[in-house]
């Protein structure tokens, strides 16, 4: 599906002037960055819409397929009929949830036509049954009742607060799994840590990437959970953001929340794992303890070698 992505991106910005599309890429950096809700579309025109699908869709789509594949290693034999993508933009969700499973029909909600129609577009030859409907997200959104899938994407934090907890509480009363993605800011882990709470609350267990469903142990303020996917850039990619290297990091916070009778994992890695000579240091959020170190060695035989395999964000027990 990436390769599919990659190739629907290709051509999207011939025609656009490179100074329009840097201001527009520069604009949305600003918005992103920023730290006050619009409670409006951030995508005005072809051209920003242009510029965000080129920028942000292989970064999200990345982000978005890490918390999704994590939830669906604790559930392997569960897949969604249907999915609906609140706040989705062009898309690039649905990309990561057809990455993820196969058969299920998506319905993307945004209050932008012009991502909308972009989103179609792109996705007309690889996912042509995804429904693309204008919806004003907040207070007042829906979600039909017995939707399998719901994903909320780096869109929590456009909204002012009680707009998001109307969003939160649409998607956990509706669906059987909510996966919501932000950036891997602190202030993105905050308002994760909110909604996290705000799904418990509502009768949700926490699969991923909490080992529980109890109070985060975490203090704010002092660090924040979050976790890196790897994103190949294209050479589009490195024209619009305006790097040279062939990869980034993409740096996301996320929390995915089931109905099911899901187990999560017995704990999570949440930084990147130390390797010393004979050992590995792994920085770990466990069921029991709370966050701690542990160090792996030689002596723990497979399990060192699977710490020295092991990459942040998976499971480990």
């Amino acid at each position: 599906m990436q390769e599919e992505l990659r190739a629907a991106l290709a051509g999207l910005l011939d025609g656009l002037p490179p100074k329009q599309a840097a201001q527009a890429v520069e604009r949305l950096i600003t918005n992103y960055r920023g730290t006050t809700p619009t409670d409006a579309p951030v995508l005005r025109d072809r051209a920003d819409v242009a510029a965000y699908a080129a920028y942000r869709m292989p970064a999200t789509f990345e982000a978005v397929r890490a918390a999704l594949a994590a939830f669906a290693a604790r559930v392997p034999d569960w897949s969604p009929a249907t999915h609906v993508d609140i706040g989705g933009g062009t898309g690039a969700a649905t990309w990561a949830a057809a990455a993820t499973w196969e058969g299920h029909r998506s319905t993307v909600l945004d209050w932008a036509q012009p991502a909308l129609d972009l989103g179609r577009e792109l996705a007309a030859k690889t996912l042509p049954d995804t429904e693309w409907r204008r919806q004003t997200i907040g207070e007042g959104l829906s979600v039909p009742a017995g939707t399998d899938l719901v994903t909320v994407s780096y869109v929590l934090g456009e909204l002012r607060p009680e707009a998001r907890r109307a969003v939160v509480a649409a998607a956990a009363e509706a669906a059987t799994v909510v996966v919501l993605i932000e950036p891997g800011t602190p202030d993105g882990y905050l308002r994760i840590r909110e909604a996290r709470t705000q799904l418990t609350e509502a009768g949700l267990r926490i699969v991923a990437p909490c080992p529980h469903s109890g109070t985060c142990p975490i203090v704010p303020g002092e660090d924040w959970c979050h976790f890196a996917a790897r994103v190949s850039r294209s050479s589009l990619h490195r024209q619009v953001k305006g790097g040279s290297l062939p990869y980034e990091d993409e740096k996301f916070s996320y929390v995915a929340a089931t109905t099911l009778d899901a187990t999560p994992a017995p704990a999570r890695i949440t930084r990147k794992p130390q390797l010393r000579k004979g050992q590995v240091l792994l920085d770990l959020c466990t069921t029991q303890d709370g966050l701690q170190r542990t160090t792996v060695t030689k002596r723990h035989g497979t399990h060192y070698r699977q710490a020295r395999d092991a990459a942040w964000g998976d499971a480990w027990s």
